[in-house]
C-alpha cells in the first residue's frame, strides 16, 4: 500500500516532515510519496491555469502513474491539497483505497472564504500581498514571522520558506481567484459522492481559516467520513503536534484494514 500526501498553500513538501518522522516512529513501512501542487514546490508552467479543476486533474494523473503499480492509495490531504484530495474521493473514487482531508468545512454553501484569501481575490490588492511574501525582495524572516504567528513550528517555517518563490505567488492569485464562491459550494453539492471510499475529516479545533466547526461537521457527515478531533491544535496540526497527527492517521488506516 503507498500512502500519497499532498500539501496545500503556501507551502513546499517540507511541511509534511515532522509528520514523516512521527509515521516512522509509530512503525508504518508503506511507501509515503510527497507530491508538490504546480507552484507549491514544483515547477508552475505557464500554461497552468492552478483553477481547482486544473489540480484536480493534476492529481488524478500523478495517482494513475502510482496505482498502475501499487494499486489504490491512501490520500491524505492538508489545505488547499486536503480540497484536491475531497475532489479527487468525488471523481476518481477507483484511485483510492481511502482518503483523509482537513478543508471539508469548505464545501459547504455557508462557508466564506478567510480574510487572506479575499485578500487574494482582491486586484491590486492580491499582487501587492503576495509580492511582499513570495517577491524577490521579500523580508525573508518576516514572512517567517507571519507562518510562525500563525502556528507553524519555526524550523518548518524556515524549510518551508526557502521553498517559495515568485511561481508560488501567481499560482496563489490563479487558485484563490478562480475559487471564488459560489464554486466552492457547487463542488461540495457532489461531497456524498465521496463516501464511495472511506475517508477521514481531520478536525482541528484551532483552525478557523478552513470553516468553523459545525460546517466541518456537517460537511463531514455529507462525505460519509469519520471525524478526528485534535482539540487545540491549528491549521498546521501535522507540524505542531506530528505525535498526535500520525496516530490519528495510522489508527484510521488500520480501521480501513479491518
Amino acid at each position: 500500500m503507498t500512502v500519497v500526501l499532498v500539501h496545500g498553500n503556501p507551502e513546499t513538501p517540507a511541511v509534511w516532515e515532522p509528520l514523516l518522522e512521527a509515521l516512522e516512529r509509530a512503525g508504518v513501512r508503506e511507501r509515503i510519496v510527497r507530491l508538490a501542487p504546480p507552484g507549491f514546490g514544483a515547477p508552475l508552467p505557464e500554461d497552468f491555469p492552478a483553477t481547482p479543476d486544473a489540480y484536480r486533474d493534476w492529481l488524478v494523473g500523478e495517482l494513475e502513474a502510482i496505482t498502475a503499480t501499487d494499486g489504490p492509495v491512501d490520500l491524505v490531504g492538508h489545505d488547499l491539497g486536503g480540497s484536491h484530495t475531497l475532489r479527487v474521493a468525488i471523481s476518481r473514487p477507483d484511485l483510492l483505497r481511502s482518503w483523509v482531508s482537513d478543508t471539508l468545512g469548505a464545501f459547504e454553501p455557508d462557508y466564506v472564504w478567510h480574510e487572506l484569501a479575499q485578500r487574494w481575490q482582491t486586484p491590486g490588492v492580491g499582487e501587492a500581498d503576495v509580492a511582499e511574501r513570495f517577491g524577490p525582495d521579500r523580508d525573508v524572516d518576516a514572512v517567517v514571522a507571519l507562518l510562525v504567528g500563525r502556528g507553524m513550528p519555526e524550523p518548518v517555517a524556515r524549510r518551508v520558506v526557502a521553498g517559495q518563490d515568485e511561481a508560488m505567488g501567481r499560482a496563489v492569485l490563479r487558485h484563490y481567484r478562480a475559487a471564488v464562491q459560489p464554486v466552492m459550494a457547487q463542488a461540495g453539492a457532489h461531497l456524498p459522492d465521496a463516501a464511495r471510499r472511506p475517508g477521514l475529516a481531520v478536525l482541528a479545533t484551532a483552525d478557523h481559516v478552513v470553516g468553523n466547526e459545525e460546517q466541518r461537521r456537517r460537511a463531514a457527515a455529507r462525505a460519509g467520513a469519520r471525524i478526528a478531533e485534535l482539540e487545540g491544535l491549528g491549521h498546521w496540526w501535522m507540524a505542531q503536534d506530528p505525535e498526535r497527527g500520525a496516530r490519528v492517521l495510522v489508527d484510521f488506516w488500520k480501521e480501513v484494514a479491518s
